[in-house]
């Protein structure tokens, strides 16, 4: 149970009804709500298209560098984000109070998906995805530094079974582990440097900023490695690769959308799921059969989301609780 002094603070934390402003600004970013069913269910979907895109990503590694299929993705997402990118225009939205938060983000983005595309030309899409699920770790240790959420202990466990899921998928120590495993663990630290920078800039910046300067900062970077591992692309290349870019633009774009509704540390476990669909279509595209110890390690990592759910929910019924009761000074 939370104790009661954490339920003190996040009920002080609720704003008081105020009168409505006659005017309201109109880049003002909508403020930031306590809906973490909401943010789960808007996770949950980022899986799908992020999924794809990263099984994409995979099958063209065999025909194009790392380099060049980031690139492809970045180029499409800031294609998708220029009418944001006009002045004049009511899409606009380069007008922000935090653009070095948002180049960081850029930035974190870039890597995170470099990283990881490149460990997919060495490891199963199934085992590469489950090894980057070590994120929600990375995300719940920062956002206790750099977003001063309370994370309680029953789910610190939740997240380390979760991680045991991974461990064991991935058997460490063994002939099974490959040591490009160590390009998804990168790459989902960076990811959970994105995560927690979308939630520090949440409450301030619309999501669409937030999207526009992460596409600019990308293709800006990776625009300025391609042309030294350069290969043409064929029209079948430069179509997955499209897939990429607008599946992964979808799924960044739900994933700035839930962070409005939930900490950090509770969304992040949700995001195991995306274990299902890279295992459903690795099967489907390349043939690759989860193993009974990848079965296994899902059980652990959905157990995990579960029971953080499960203590979501009673969370939410003690604010309730508490805050129906009568002040004893009324």
């Amino acid at each position: 149970m939370t104790p009661p002094p954490a339920v003190a603070a996040r009920l002080d934390s609720v704003p008081l009804a105020l009168p409505a402003k006659t005017s309201v600004a109109r880049n003002k970013a909508p403020a930031r709500t306590d809906r973490p069913f909401k943010g789960i269910a808007l996770i949950l979907l980022s899986t799908v298209f992020l999924g794809t895109s990263d099984v994409t990503a995979k099958y063209l590694s065999s025909s194009l560098p790392s380099i060049e299929i980031a690139w492809i993705r970045f180029l499409v997402f800031a294609l998708i984000m220029t009418p944001a990118m006009l002045p004049g225009t009511p899409l606009f939205a380069l007008r922000s109070s935090r653009p070095g938060l948002h180049v960081l983000r850029g930035a974190a983005l870039l890597g995170s998906s470099l990283i990881f595309i490149t460990g997919l030309g060495f490891l199963p899409i199934a085992e590469a995805s489950a090894t980057s699920f070590v994120s929600p770790l990375f995300v719940t240790a920062l956002s206790i530094a750099f977003l001063g959420e309370k994370v309680g202990m029953r789910r610190w466990i939740a997240t380390a079974v979760g991680l045991a899921g991974v461990f064991i998928i991935l058997r460490p120590g063994t002939s099974a582990f490959h040591p490009a495993a160590v390009f998804p663990l990168v790459s989902a630290l960076a990811w959970a440097g994105t995560l927690i920078l979308t939630r520090m800039m949440s409450g301030s910046e619309r999501p669409i900023t937030v999207m526009t300067y992460s596409s600019i900062v990308g293709v800006a970077i990776v625009s300025a490695l391609v042309p030294f591992v350069w290969v043409a692309p064929s029209w079948h290349d430069i179509m997955f690769g499209i897939l990429i870019g607008v599946a992964s633009t979808v799924g960044q774009w739900i994933v700035v959308l839930a962070f409005r509704y939930g900490d950090a540390s509770v969304l992040a476990p949700f995001s195991y799921t995306q274990l299902l669909w890279v295992s459903i279509l690795g099967f489907l595209i390349f043939g690759e059969v989860p193993d009974r110890w990848t079965i296994l390690g899902a059980g652990f990592i959905v157990a995990s989301g579960l029971y953080t759910a499960h203590r979501e929910r009673m969370r939410r019924s003690q604010l309730i609780a508490v805050a129906s009761e009568p002040s004893p000074n009324a």
